[in-house]
């Protein structure tokens, strides 16, 4: 989870990136986790990159 953390840092693309290397379900579960533990880091995430959700498909 930090690794996703420390991407958000990073940027969206390489957030975008990571998910692009995983299964569909595992895509679901690091952004799942990642919304839970760490909220604002997730709104954030959001708000730069609202169509973060077409990257789960």
């Amino acid at each position: 989870m930090s690794l996703t953390l420390e991407l958000v840092e990073c940027g969206v693309n390489a957030v975008k990136e990571l998910l692009c290397t995983l299964t569909i379900d595992e895509r679901l579960g690091v952004m799942l986790e990642f919304e839970d533990a760490y909220p604002q880091k997730f709104a954030q995430l959001v708000a730069n990159a609202p169509q973060w959700t077409e990257w789960m498909g």
